[in-house]
């Protein structure tokens, strides 16, 4: 499917406006009809774009940032547990994490079955099934098994709603569910049937790209059917015991089957809440939002993914530029997961059950979602980002440090560097924290970015604080049991530390802490001393090196070999020091020099000449091709800011034609998303993209002005003004750069906007040209240390 993912991405950009003529949504193609807004955006969403084994997105019913995920599985031990090449569902089951590129979660399976029950194994129940029978939208999954059962999926926030209709004529009508075995490892789990129309259970699961015995969080759910049980048993493992009402894990399921007589009718309907508190959660949360009907739940989850999609509505373009963007906003709006209870109750990383004073939010993929995602989020929802800042703040609270990669209640350590540290400041500069919270989740942050957590068992914190504190950079050194260990990938969590502590530097100048700020924003630069000038490659000199603790170079410095930099390249990592580029094109040997070794990199010969061939060939073009390249990876969040980069050189129009050729990646099918989501952050990239503003620097709360690829983009935030972005003639099928940007405040003479002047800026008209122009020359955003030396 390679092959066809490849010939799609390389046909986009000349044939766009084809595609428009063919598609039936509706939306206007035609732009001597005026640029429309579409009347209902969730038509446009096709939520099996990324179904792929590389996209690892979930085809099922969520609410936005919803505890529930349902969704049909098709294979287990892999990603979201839903491969599009795959023709055999397994069940569906509630909970999924969109585009995490290794397996987790899928816990509590459901599955409609006729005829006798004579096995506990999904391989052997599981039914055919062809994507032409398929119905998905936003909040909703309707399929027609080839045995002739449907099954409908839809979702509250924490309950999922099913309906099956079984084939006139069935001698019996089951439903399977399985607690024991999940798509992530289940170590425990237990199921009771009560009375004649409940079933409720828990599991114990946690496990994380492949480890083994960790039992991070317990899920619970309470299941009540609209039909009584006719005849019920329960297995373990696969042992099969008609007629028992109880089933505890053995070594790999546990679970039980309901059946009913199909003389009452050929329809079966369940509320199933969820909980990670208890039993007794699950069962308020299915009450509290158990609605009237399977069909008032699904028109409820379409008028909240409605007005989210309404919150960044876009007009013009053709329809296949609108239903890539569309899905990828979706996909963008789906985490962080509500973790508590109707009743603010939620199990914190003590294992113990507290209760907030607002929703607390789970599942917290940092860092990938501190470059992009998290902006979005708090773009458009500002209120939610809150709840989920206050939600980190739980996390220290109750466990003593921040987390790095947040899994229900446990932490997995996974990825490198400092990610929470941007993630909040982004928030704080933001305003949307107040004293109170701002100050603790300070201290939290201080703590984190000078400390080491004495026990690493459950958080490892900056590991490479000790060598970093003291001499600037992470030394590397190989941690026995700790694969992410920041030691071991010490040159890009050096880069990583710099940045972060950067971003801090600005929060400790506004909450007035000098001497802090101080000492952070002296740490701005650290990515300098990993430089080395005696190092080329590709007719460049100097590129960062790891290092040793007494300062030599540690292991081949060679740019374009990965060594200790996560998951990429020190040609890919030595644009990661964008909160001071002046002194990073300093190093380079000035910013021309910069800007030459930005052409390479993207090769932008090529890009100019035919963006979608530069794309596809001069670029990295796998999804989880990190290692030992030195070019452009647009598949993996290192390199996400990297086109903005152009903007500290005397050509920021280059950022737009770079974006325009990494626009050709994303497609309108299942195989249109280039790499893993990971929470929306590959999605949230091109909806910012697509619309024109990006945050280049995390934490700094400063948006970049490009050329959009809409005519009209209206943003707006919950509780603020309409922000509308007015750029006629905007195509992403052709090279366009912007020559002049006014708002409702006037004409705007730098080349980017804070985010209070976004909010603040009303009608931004910004005028295109398909040649290049000066537009943004020396009108850069500052570095960010010397927003801190401002306070």
């Amino acid at each position: 499917m390679k092959a066809l993912k490849k010939r799609v991405c390389g046909v986009l950009l000349i044939a766009t406006t084809l595609v428009a003529a063919s598609a039936t949504s509706g939306v206007a193609n035609s732009r001597s009809q005026g640029a429309k807004f579409a009347a209902d955006p969730t038509t446009l969403v096709d939520t099996s774009i990324g179904n792929n084994g590389d996209g690892t997105t979930f085809p099922g019913a969520a609410a936005p940032f919803g505890m529930v995920q349902l969704s049909p599985d098709t294979q287990l031990n892999k990603y979201a547990s839903y491969d599009y090449a795959q023709d055999t569902i397994l069940g569906f089951s509630h909970t999924h994490l969109s585009g995490v590129g290794c397996q987790t979660m899928g816990n509590f399976r459901f599955m409609p079955t006729t005829g006798a029950v004579t096995s506990s194994d999904p391989a052997q129940y599981g039914a055919k099934f062809s994507h032409d029978n398929e119905t998905r939208s936003p909040g909703y999954y309707g399929v027609e098994l080839d045995n002739g059962i449907k099954a409908e999926l839809t979702a509250t926030e924490r309950t999922g709603q099913h309906r099956y209709t079984f084939p006139a004529g069935s001698d019996s009508e089951n439903v399977l569910i399985e607690t024991g075995q999940s798509n992530g490892s289940t170590y425990a789990g237990d199921i009771k049937v009560v009375g004649d129309d409940t079933v409720e259970g828990w599991l114990q699961g946690g496990n994380f790209c492949g480890e083994t015995g960790k039992e991070r969080y317990r899920i619970f759910f309470s299941a009540k059917f609209d039909r009584k049980f006719s005849t019920f048993g329960t297995w373990t493992d696969s042992t099969l015991t008609p007629g028992a009402r109880e089933a505890t894990r053995g070594t790999k399921r546990a679970g039980a089957w309901l059946s009913f007589d199909p003389e009452e009718g050929d329809q079966v309907g369940t509320s199933v809440g969820l909980s990670y508190t208890s039993v007794d959660g699950a069962r308020l949360n299915r009450k509290a939002e158990q609605p009237k009907s399977f069909d008032k739940a699904r028109a409820g989850v379409h008028d909240a993914w409605k007005d989210e999609l309404n919150r960044m509505r876009v007009a013009g373009g053709t329809t296949a530029d609108q239903r890539t963007y569309y899905s990828a906003l979706y996909h963008s709006l789906l985490h962080p997961s509500i973790g508590s209870d109707v009743d603010n109750r939620y199990r914190g990383f003590d294992d113990q059950v507290h209760r907030a004073d607002s929703t607390y939010y789970q599942m917290f993929s940092l860092w990938d979602t501190y470059r992009s995602q998290n902006q979005l989020v708090a773009l458009l929802n500002p209120d939610k980002a809150t709840d989920m800042a206050k939600s980190v703040l739980h996390v220290y609270q109750d466990g003593g440090w921040l987390p790095r990669w947040g899994l229900g209640n446990g932490e997995t350590n996974v990825m490198s560097g400092d990610p929470i540290t941007p993630w909040v400041v982004d928030l704080y500069n933001r305003g949307l924290l107040d004293k109170s919270t701002s100050r603790q989740l300070f201290d939290a942050l201080w703590k984190n970015v000078n400390e080491v957590p004495a026990d690493q068992s459950l958080f490892r914190g900056r590991d490479g604080n000790p060598t970093y504190v003291q001499n600037g950079w992470v030394a590397y050194q190989n941690l026995p049991g700790y694969t992410y260990g920041d030691s071991r990938q010490a040159g890009s969590a050096t880069l990583e530390y710099a940045l972060a502590d950067c971003a801090l530097s600005t929060m400790a100048g506004g909450l007035g802490y000098r001497d802090k700020a101080a000492t952070l924003a002296s740490r701005c630069d650290n990515f300098s001393t990993l430089w080395d000038s005696s190092v080329t490659s590709q007719g460049f000199t100097g590129f960062p090196v790891t290092r040793n603790a007494d300062g030599t170079v540690a292991g081949d410095p060679d740019p374009t070999q990965s060594g200790a930099f996560h998951e990429g390249t020190a040609w890919q990592y030595q644009w990661l020091a964008q909160q001071d580029p002046q002194t990073l094109y300093g190093l380079m040997g000035g910013k021309d020099k910069a800007e030459q070794r930005l052409d390479t990199f993207f090769d932008l010969p090529t890009v100019l000449a035919d963006p979608a061939k530069a794309a596809e060939e001069s670029w990295v073009t796998g999804a989880y091709d990190y290692h030992n390249n030195f070019a452009f990876n647009p598949n993996n969040e290192p390199d996400f800011h990297t086109p903005w980069m152009y903007t500290w050189t005397d050509s920021p129009w280059k950022t737009s034609s770079v974006l325009r050729a990494m626009r050709t990646l994303f497609t309108d099918d299942a195989y249109g998303m280039p790499g893993n989501d990971d929470l929306g952050a590959t999605s949230s990239l091109l909806v910012f993209a697509m619309a024109g503003v990006f945050e280049a620097q995390p934490g700094s709360a400063n948006y970049i002005v490009t050329a959009p690829m809409f005519e009209k983009v209206e943003i707006r935030p919950e509780h603020g003004r309409t922000i509308t972005i007015e750029a006629p003639g905007a195509s992403a099928s052709k090279l366009q750069y912007v020559s002049s940007v006014t708002t409702s405040k006037g004409k705007l003479r730098q080349s980017w906007l804070s985010h209070e002047n976004l909010l603040h800026a009303g009608t931004m008209r910004i005028s295109l040209s398909e040649k290049p122009t000066t537009w943004g020359v020396d009108a850069a955003p500052p570095a960010m240390g010397a927003t801190a030396a401002r306070h």
